[in-house]
């Protein structure tokens, strides 16, 4: 196995259980570690601390196993297992309501570069790193080991997120059974068409899972905005709980013809009565709000996709954030209500709400925060590894 020897004083992130090599840390390479290759890193002095996937790049290696240059011949199996057991004690594997969850979340689940999500029958996964990507196929046999007759369908969409990808060649494909989308599911009773081979991320965001049943606390009675709805999450929990109205807002036609089969779907079923008020808007989101008046709306969503995906554009994604929540602050009816979100990672939750502050000063308006939200709990952030808390939000009441 190739070895890599770290810079003098550069193990102790590593002495802290957080997995990520960078690449100035490396003094030097024993061998030529090919992309995704398992490498054994090793302390300025040759203490082994411990084993993980190499990949050209500002994280040079990912730590899959501390403390040793092997990994057990069901090393796969073994960490699938952990992350499944887990999620059986958030109700969430044998749940009667819900039937979509994240089995694995990368760090979160001590395996760096890996995201699968559960959708009923279906498994979805994402390689993030290279050596995930290569192992795969094994990760697929684990995964039907693990489930046995309850997987129809493993599905990787790693084409967009697998670095290296001039020499990979990735393609998305079923790496075994195959299944026809959009399919449904169930969340908390809803009921939700999900698109992993063309939808956004792998399908469906579980993550604000938790965040969308609060919605139902306070969509009573009132006219919503969902901005940025992608398929209507928020949207149908709102409608759900008896808004007046409901309006949904994204530039994506096939996100808005999904949520439109959505909204249908959840009153066919029962679960939105027929005299819910819905209507879908395939348009900018800013463009929207620049349109409507004051006062027409007094619940609305703020949930757009990550401004900055690096720390480079951070001040330009702040200063966009801003814009949007003012606006959002500005045009929400008295004593309405503003769910507002980042999941760009870049954007720490201190930031995101000092620029809620801003925002909030910029209009004149009286906001308290009710509530402060992250991310779902099969989302797991792991204590050493902070950068995994992406998804921050706050709940706002205006005067």
């Amino acid at each position: 196995m190739v070895k890599i020897f770290l810079k003098r004083s550069r193990e102790e992130s590593l002495e802290r259980f957080h997995p990520w090599i960078f690449s100035g840390a490396i003094q030097r390479i024993e061998g030529s570690p090919a992309e995704g290759e398992l490498v054994a890193v090793y302390s300025f002095d040759r203490k082994l601390l411990g084993t993980g996937h190499y990949q050209s790049g500002s994280i040079a290696v990912r730590i899959l196993e501390f403390g040793t240059d092997k990994l057990s011949d069901r090393f796969w199996f073994e960490k699938l297992l952990a992350a499944y057991n887990f999620r059986n004690k958030l109700g969430l594997v044998e749940s009667s309501i819900t039937n979509a969850y994240r089995l694995v979340h990368g760090e979160g689940d001590m395996l760096p570069g890996l995201v699968i999500d559960i959708y009923n029958d279906t498994a979805v996964l994402q390689a993030h790193s290279a050596g995930i990507y290569l192992a795969r196929n094994q990760i697929s046999d684990a995964l039907l080991e693990l489930y046995g007759g309850r997987l129809r369908a493993v599905y990787d969409k790693s084409s967009g997120t697998v670095p290296s990808r001039e020499i990979f060649n990735p393609v998305d494909a079923y790496l075994f059974g195959e299944k026809t989308t959009p399919a449904a599911i169930s969340e908390n009773g809803k009921v939700f068409n999900v698109d992993w081979c063309n939808g956004q991320k792998t399908g469906f965001f579980l993550d604000q899972r938790d965040n969308r049943a609060l919605i139902e606390r306070y969509a009573k009675s009132r006219n919503v905005l969902n901005l940025f709805c992608y398929t209507g999450g928020f949207s149908i929990y709102a409608l759900t709980a008896g808004a007046t109205s409901v309006s949904s807002v994204d530039s994506s036609r096939s996100a808005i013809e999904l949520l439109e089969k959505n909204v249908e779907l959840n009153r066919q079923s029962g679960i939105i009565s027929k005299e819910a008020s819905h209507k879908s808007f395939c348009t900018d989101a800013v463009e929207f709000m620049k349109r409507e008046g004051k006062g027409i709306f007094d619940l609305i969503v703020v949930d757009p996709p990550a401004f900055a995906k690096h720390k480079s554009a951070l001040s330009n994604a702040l200063r966009a954030y801003q814009r949007l929540n003012a606006a959002a602050i500005e045009k929400v009816a008295h004593g309405g209500i503003i769910f507002t979100f980042s999941c760009s990672q870049v954007v720490d939750k201190i930031s995101f709400a000092q620029t809620i502050f801003s925002a909030a000063a910029q209009t004149g308006r009286a906001v308290r925060i009710l509530h402060r939200l992250a991310q779902a709990p099969d989302h797991p952030v792991n204590i050493y590894h902070p950068e995994g808390e992406y998804l921050k939000g706050l709940v706002l009441f205006v005067e």
